[in-house]
């Protein structure tokens, strides 16, 4: 099945809610690592958008690359209270762990304030992370 095949599965699987554009952006790039410019303009034909409205929602939100990366992803909390409690002491450790191997990627606020520094790997939340925990997490990524 080609990739304009599992977009026009993942758009018609969508086409009935209102306001379809953003689960199919985050189903597409779960799928494919990335929403790529061909992926934009497929959907943009699919629900009568404009390629731009399409890549404008792309573009501002974070969560949506145009390209993908192969490289396991930490996100790291770096919010407010996540500060409070220590994470920008981590930071050093985190990039020199992470190195060229991992992709760390800053987030702000993954609901777990009163138990940061706070990560998230896939769909796993980490809490309560110090130096040695988010250096092994990330290790292990």
């Amino acid at each position: 099945m080609s990739e304009a095949d599992r977009i026009a599965e993942i758009v018609a699987a969508h086409a009935h809610r209102e306001g379809p554009l953003l689960p199919i952006l985050h189903e597409v790039q779960a799928r494919f690592g990335c929403v790529s410019a061909k992926a934009e303009a497929e959907i943009a034909m699919a629900l009568n958008l404009s390629r731009a409205e399409v890549h404008g929602v792309v573009s501002f939100y974070h969560d949506f690359a145009s390209e993908a990366d192969p490289r396991p992803c930490v996100e790291l909390c770096r919010a407010e209270a996540c500060q409070a409690r220590g994470v920008e002491a981590l930071i050093d450790a985190a990039d020199v762990a992470a190195g060229e191997r991992v992709r760390l990627k800053t987030v702000y606020c993954l609901g777990l304030c009163s138990v940061g520094p706070a990560a998230r790997t896939g769909d796993v939340l980490h809490a309560r992370l110090d130096k040695e925990r988010l250096t092994s997490l990330i290790e292990s990524a």
